[in-house]
């Protein structure tokens, strides 16, 4: 049996300061009192019954068919009827959840409900950041566990509100989010294993990259930063790498947290680092390691942080025989030849180009490279990269990859892009792709040793000041004009 929890009748807000105050309060209560039933769990005590605490609900009920008086592409349901999500991590949402409840609010002038839900917290995602509790306990008190807390459910984690083909079932209310709590808890945890450092330390903006020399550079960068002292309340104010290292800028107040870092004996499998503004509109960095896997991996967390924007800087094989080593192709069309989001989000699927993004990428290269009209053409081409999961396409048979490539028109080819760009377009996060190129496999210029040093000498620094400078424009066009209805599907959920 589960043992029962008190009731606690629903409240009805149109503050969303105090809607967020009451999500935070029920979800503290239920986190307090399942590691509290742990703790005496691992201590030897037997629990009479199952122990269950439940997520945080907020809904909004609404009458209309009217048409939300909003220029946002978010902050507004669909139509008429009951719409709901959990929740979770109000700590780390905190800024989310009040603009999404005060959208909601200004758009439909009805209350929002908060309640606690009948969906139960996984008992690993009430763990606290450097808890390591079952590492205390023997294999049998550990399976024990099991009987006597909730584990998670994947029917609970899916996708299908993202996909597009989540069907609600008759007299429940419609989704207000594309991730439910525990999706988001999940990924929360993906991260912190794959990256190293803790999900509150990710950034709005987020460059990926697939070779450690932007990594490396990309450090020199935060690190020099936080040498001198800020010069405005919008600068950066720290840099972070895996194992939550901080490094204040000069200046700034540590904070007590800063002191339970701790360099990891190896890197994790895709290292982030984070450039850190106090608004959180920062700057992090991914690498992503090599292939589509990866690539689809990292992005299927990311995206329950909600970014503003993702950005791939990396290299490519160049097609054409016009390019030249270290020439960059900003990518207007993707060809999927990756296969790991198929199910997902079918090939039929066009991801397009969208304009915000590409504007800001070719006037950052214009910015960085001092270049302009037939000058910045002649070392940046705007086409379409074909992505493939064969990373020795080039020993295929009857040259049957290279006939594909010239059918679409590609100009550039690379293991990532498009998986990055598609996984964009399906969870709504604006996306772009300026790559290098550093080697032309179809015109007998491979990438030799040496050519290969010169080329990341000459090329990473000025590559990574353009994505850094793309970041920069796009944080000042605003998230209104970032986050378009180019993204939202016919009957778009609510949150951003």
């Amino acid at each position: 049996m589960v043992q029962p929890r008190p009731f606690i009748t629903p409240r009805h807000f149109d503050d969303p300061a105090a809607a967020l105050a009451h999500v935070q309060h029920l979800y503290e209560d239920s986190i307090g009192y399942l590691r509290e039933s742990l703790q005496r769990f691992v201590a030897g005590e037997n629990p009479p019954e199952h122990v269950r605490a439940c997520y945080p609900y907020v809904r909004i009920n609404t009458e209309t068919v009217a048409r939300a008086p909003s220029r946002l592409s978010f902050g507004f349901v669909a139509g008429p009827g009951a719409f709901e999500t959990t929740l979770t991590r109000p700590d780390l949402f905190s800024r989310y959840y009040h603009e999404q409840f005060r959208l909601l609010l200004k758009n439909h002038g009805q209350q929002l409900e908060v309640g606690m839900s009948s969906q139960p917290i996984p008992i690993h995602f009430s763990f606290a950041e450097h808890d390591h509790i079952e590492g205390s306990m023997g294999p049998e008190r550990r399976l024990l566990m099991r009987d006597v807390f909730d584990l998670p459910n994947l029917a609970a984690m899916d996708d299908g509100i993202a996909n597009g083909t989540h069907e609600v079932p008759f007299g429940e209310a419609q989704p207000l989010s594309l991730f439910t709590a525990p999706r988001v808890d999940y990924s929360l945890q993906r991260l912190r294993h794959y990256t190293g450092t803790s999900p509150s330390h990710f950034q709005k903006f987020v460059l990926f990259t697939n070779y450690q020399f932007y990594v490396d550079e990309f450090i020199r960068t935060g690190q020099a930063l936080m040498q001198t002292p800020a010069s405005g309340a919008d600068d950066y104010i720290a840099f972070i790498e895996p194992g939550n290292i901080v490094t204040r800028r000069a200046g700034t107040p540590a904070h007590p947290d800063d002191l339970l870092g701790v360099a990891p004996p190896r890197l994790p499998q895709m290292p982030a680092y984070h450039l850190v503004r106090s608004d959180g509109t920062g700057i992090t960095m991914v690498n992503i390691g090599v292939g589509p896997a990866n690539a689809k991996t990292i992005t299927d967390h990311i995206a329950v942080l909600r970014p503003h924007a993702w950005l791939m800087l990396g290299h490519c094989a160049g097609l054409r025989n016009s390019q030249q080593l270290g020439d960059y192709v900003l990518a207007h069309g993707y060809v999927r030849e990756d296969h790991v989001l198929d199910e997902d989000l079918p090939l039929w699927v066009p991801i397009p180009p969208l304009a915000e993004v590409q504007v800001a990428i070719e006037k950052a290269v214009a910015d960085v490279t001092q270049l302009s009209g037939l000058e910045l053409k002649r070392v940046m081409r705007t086409g379409t990269v074909a992505s493939t999961d064969n990373r020795n396409w080039e020993l295929l048979p009857q040259r049957t990859p290279e006939r594909r490539f010239s059918q679409s028109r590609a100009v550039a080819l690379d293991m990532e892009s498009a998986t990055i760009a598609a996984n964009g377009f399906r969870f709504r996060v604006p996306y772009g792709t300026l790559l290098c190129v550093s080697d032309k496999p179809m015109h007998g210029e491979l990438k030799l040793p040496g050519m290969a040093n010169q080329f990341y000498r000459d090329r990473v620094d000025q590559h990574l000041q353009i994505g850094i400078r793309t970041v920069e424009l796009l944080r000042g066009l605003g998230v209104d004009r970032l986050h378009s209805r180019k993204l939202r599907s016919f009957a778009e959920v609510a949150f951003q």
